[in-house]
């Protein structure tokens, strides 16, 4: 996950307030019904989160991973974009001797936030910074690890390929996110070592920087996010620029072969565009049964 950025609701005591007002008028006619939680999860969690088929490309992309860095381990070439380089002009950082890793996002690519994204949909709540930082200090409970991560990260280690955390968790959490991480089998990393927070580096939330840090103590030989900016954050415009970019020649080949995206339909940056940006004009289609009658 590369940030959250969703409306902010009003907070809960807002509506105990509105609820103590209701109570004070009962006398005058029955209080407004509160409304019931909903009967079931968005599409997208319900895809994210509880569907086999979910599960089956995470188990995919992990298994693809584990047999990209058995083939690629001895030949050292990065995947990290150069310092002066972008998606449209891709040039990678050199390796050296330096020893052979595999950058992670966190959110939603090595763990699930199960509890935080249920207590969001199903209290209607809509993403809200303050709820969100003290779900990052929670101890870890209600996480769970994708299909397939906790299988990979072993892999990785037992090739002597270290697993790296890149993640833009806020760096007061560092200390929760190395035991979150842990608790889930994804086994131990460390602030500064190998996680890597929102604001490390350079004080940016963009994650540039910090990939350029890790490319600098390791050779970085596969990537693996569920948002382009776990890649590089040079994936900017609007959807159909961004669509372009990352399915030019230069940046395709790396998909599956260096980088590797995990579904993400809940929230981020693919989460855009208006009718006319999603579906092409000369691609309408007009129903000639359901015409007839207009």
């Amino acid at each position: 996950m590369v940030g959250r950025g969703r409306a902010r609701p009003a907070r809960r005591f807002a509506t105990a307030a509105m609820l103590a007002a209701l109570a004070g008028c009962a006398g005058r006619g029955p209080p407004a019904s509160i409304p019931a939680p909903p009967a079931s999860p968005p599409p997208g969690m319900q895809y994210l989160y509880g569907s086999a088929e979910a599960a089956a490309l995470d188990v995919q992309a992990f298994g693809a991973l584990t047999v990209f860095v058995e083939r690629q381990a001895e030949r050292r070439a990065s995947v990290v974009l150069a310092a002066d380089a972008s998606p449209d002009r891709p040039a990678f950082t050199a390796c050296g001797d330096r020893p052979p890793a595999v950058v992670f996002d966190m959110d939603e690519t090595l763990v699930l936030n199960l509890g935080y994204e249920m207590l969001e949909a199903r209290g209607g709540k809509g993403f809200d910074a303050d709820r969100w930082s003290r779900w990052e200090q929670a101890d870890g409970a209600a996480l769970a690890p994708l299909p397939g991560a906790v299988e990979a990260v072993a892999a990785l280690r037992r090739r002597g390929v270290t697993p790296i955390v890149n993640t833009n968790r806020a760096a007061a959490s560092a200390a929760a996110a190395e035991a979150a991480l842990a608790r889930v089998g994804l086994g131990a990393f460390r602030h500064g070592e190998t996680l890597f927070l929102a604001g490390d580096v350079d004080g940016q939330r963009g994650k540039d920087g910090r990939r350029q840090e890790i490319a600098r103590r390791f050779c970085v030989i596969a990537m693996v996010g569920d948002q382009l900016g776990d890649f590089s954050d040079g994936f900017r415009g609007d959807p159909a620029a961004r669509r372009a970019l990352a399915t030019a020649p230069a940046i395709a080949r790396l998909w599956g072969q260096g980088w590797f995206m995990l579904p993400n339909p809940v929230y981020g940056s693919g989460l855009a565009g208006d009718w006319d940006a999603v579906f092409p004009a000369d691609k309408r289609w007009t129903d000639p049964v359901e015409g007839q009658g207009k």
